[in-house]
């Protein structure tokens, strides 16, 4: 075939319907699990719908990915929020993000906090650090990362935060002292909005409905329960059975158990990929609280997140709890539903752009092309996957 297809995530899922509309239609998209829609997956879980790998929206600011996601589930079967996320931290229940919302917390904690940015590195003109915990100290100051960031990362990452780069954190914003305290005096938030500050919801399903129409369109195109086991780099062969002129891959890397014709220095860059796990657990009782989700940095806590069905997910109830997998304590949770996601998040380590850079440069000499979350191995959430994807496929496609 032309294109095949590993993995019907969001990155398969969005790059094999827009070769359809190009009018390609010499392809074969291959899935591990019984259906498609990756970590974006929804079930059926005490009368409404529960998304398996985490809280997923849609964010309404990508013009690109509305305009070719909307066709499949259109824009009148969506609910628009305004975001609503919170910090529980120090018996303060506060907006996100932490820096621009201190001064929604009791006096005492926001005369620390403003004294502690006041002389973090970055306020005072020190050299950036290269470790991520001393950079989170530079930037943040010493109150918001012993309180907030170490706490938080090490529940979501683990404990080896050092081993994570700082390359990723330019995505934070800049925290002055000066806006720091006009929020505080004015009792505004101050700066810009986080991702998803607006979001897309399904009216009557879950998030993974989207995923599944997509899935549904590609017809005989998809096949699934069909793993990834090997792949000839040299035969551009899968499995053995599936030959194609170009694969696209949007699995992890780390998942396909035999790779050959590869040589050994990128078969150890993707030995070196870090990642983690999460498990998805579902409490039926409503929670008091008009946030769509929280964040808990409190160690003594097992999840890091809960998100609050009963917010976004019109006529529903309950919440569900996202975990780190080390950190959960299966006996706890064994007359509850939950989900165990083996691949969460992409652990952005030292050195991993760099070899991710140079194993995709050499794969493409091959005609094996990377793409989305796994097979670029980047956070993206999925309206960045779908921009990316649409891209591809244009691109490939005029040629």
């Amino acid at each position: 075939m032309k294109y095949l297809i590993l993995g019907a995530g969001p990155a398969g899922l969005t790059f094999a319907n827009r070769l359809l509309q190009n009018g390609v239609k010499d392809f074969l998209i291959l899935e591990k699990e019984e259906d498609a829609g990756g970590l974006c997956r929804s079930r059926d879980v005490d009368g409404s719908p529960l998304d398996i790998g985490g809280g997923h929206f849609l964010d309404v600011r990508n013009k690109q990915a509305l305009d070719f996601l909307f066709p499949f589930m259109e824009e009148k079967e969506w609910d628009s929020y305004e975001r609503d996320s919170r910090i529980v931290v120090n018996g303060n229940v506060i907006n996100s993000p932490i820096e621009a919302n201190i001064w929604q917390m009791k006096l005492s904690d926001q005369v620390e906090y403003l004294k502690s940015i006041a002389i973090a590195g970055c306020n005072l003109g020190e050299e950036m650090p290269e470790k991520f915990v001393d950079w989170i100290f530079w930037k943040l100051g010493d109150k918001i990362a012993e309180d907030y960031m170490i706490p938080y990362n090490q529940k979501m990452f683990g404990k080896d935060l050092n081993s994570l780069g700082t390359y990723w954190l330019n995505k934070l914003p800049n925290v002055s002292f000066e806006e720091t305290l006009i929020s505080c005096l004015e009792r505004k938030a101050y700066g810009e909005q986080p991702a998803h500050a607006q979001f897309y919801y399904p009216k009557k399903y879950g998030y993974g409905e989207l995923w599944k129409r997509m899935a549904d369109a590609l017809g005989e195109r998809l096949i699934c329960n069909t793993p990834v086991t090997s792949l000839d780099m040299d035969a551009k062969c899968v499995n053995g059975e599936y030959t194609a002129d170009v694969i696209i891959v949007t699995v992890p890397w780390k998942s396909i158990e035999k790779i050959t014709g590869m040589p050994e220095e990128h078969m150890q860059r993707i030995r070196d990929l870090c990642h983690s796990s999460v498990v998805i657990t579902y409490h039926g009782e409503n929670m008091d609280t008009p946030a769509h989700w929280i964040y808990y940095p409190d160690l003594t806590l097992p999840y890091h997140r809960i998100l609050v069905r009963h917010n976004f997910c019109p006529d529903s109830k309950g919440y569900w709890t996202e975990t780190n997998l080390t950190r959960f304590q299966e006996e706890e949770n064994r007359d509850r539903e939950y989900f165990i996601n083996e691949y969460a998040y992409p652990l952005n380590t030292m050195g991993k752009q760099e070899n991710m850079a140079a194993l995709l440069n050499w794969t493409r000499t091959k005609n094996v092309i990377g793409l989305g979350r796994w097979g670029e191995w980047q956070h993206y959430n999925s309206d960045v996957v779908v921009s990316k994807a649409i891209d591809l496929a244009d691109r490939l496609s005029r040629n």
